[in-house]
């Protein structure tokens, strides 16, 4: 059971009190600056990377409902599955990590377009899909802004 307390608090980072959440992907971004910071991340490693904490925090998530309760606030994997998941497929840089940040968080506080529902699934799938869901409108809009920048466009 400590493996799965150690992984859903991300190493003990949920048991910090407020703002866990954003600590947590906070955490999150230095992990992948220090990875994968010499351009675009190499597909695999950081596809598998990502597949792999998302796993894991359904498993954990499974483990530790029963004890804590449902999507317990210690739970703070969901926010790095969720911000490696706003990142994936651009560019490393500070710049496009803080705003893949930014924009995680403003999805993840917010939970427009059918976030909330999702945490309504069972244990660890409910823990983890509305993070994921919102890591994924955080990288279009992600992927918009480099692409406007790209090409110059003006609004």
């Amino acid at each position: 059971m400590l493996f799965h307390k150690l992984a859903a608090t991300v190493f003990g980072i949920g048991y910090l009190g407020k703002g866990v959440g954003t600590v947590a992907a906070f955490f999150a971004c230095v992990c992948w600056y220090l990875l994968f910071h010499v351009g675009y991340p190499p597909l695999i490693p950081s596809l598998l990377l990502t597949l792999v904490v998302t796993a894991l925090g359904i498993w954990s998530g499974n483990k530790v409902e029963p004890i804590w309760g449902k999507d317990h606030g210690r739970v703070v994997i969901d926010e790095v599955a969720g911000l490696f998941v706003s990142v994936l497929f651009v560019p490393a840089t500070i710049l496009n990590i803080v705003i893949g940040f930014v924009l995680f968080r403003f999805f993840d506080i917010l939970k427009p377009l059918f976030i909330r529902k999702l945490e309504a699934l069972p244990g660890g799938w409910g823990v983890m899909a509305d993070d994921l869901l919102a890591g994924v409108y955080a990288n279009l809009v992600l992927h918009l802004i480099i692409w406007i920048n790209l090409f110059n466009v003006k609004i």
